[in-house]
């Protein structure tokens, strides 16, 4: 479970993430923060381009950079972006984080204003997700 000060120093990496991101083509600077089950934080900011195919968005960036550095469990992801509400992962991030099975999710806007909430209750046919379509062979969920 995440205490107080590890979520405001998650919000307050993910926040200074998004100084970094770059934007050229989107009006929207996205950071995340992703807490590794050992305890390490990873950020992550959006990063633009003009081909759709390469954009890359802040959580996946945060989760691609502990899967780099040898992580593959994940407590929580937290996105942040100059939103009236808290910033909502996009459904391709969503099941990029079921993939790695990040339940806890916090959404903030740069207000400061959070949202906790759970990777089943934004997703909630994930567990039915993790099946093999390719080549049809269910996993164990």
């Amino acid at each position: 479970m995440l205490n107080e000060d590890i979520l405001d120093t998650m919000l307050r990496m993910a926040m200074e993430a998004t100084r970094n991101a770059y934007v050229e083509h989107t009006a929207l600077a996205v950071g995340a923060c992703a807490l590794a089950e050992d305890g390490t934080l990873y950020t992550g900011c959006t990063i633009d381009n003009r081909d759709q195919r390469l954009y890359c968005n802040a959580e996946a960036l945060a989760l691609f950079k502990g899967i780099a550095d040898g992580k593959r469990e994940f407590d929580a992801v937290l996105v942040v972006a100059d939103t009236e509400d808290p910033y909502i992962p996009s459904g391709a991030s969503l099941q990029l984080l079921a993939e790695f099975d990040v339940q806890e999710i916090i959404m903030a806007n740069m207000n400061g204003a959070k949202e906790r909430t759970t990777l089943d209750k934004l997703l909630p046919y994930a567990a039915k997700m993790k099946k093999n379509h390719l080549f049809n062979v269910e996993e164990d969920v």
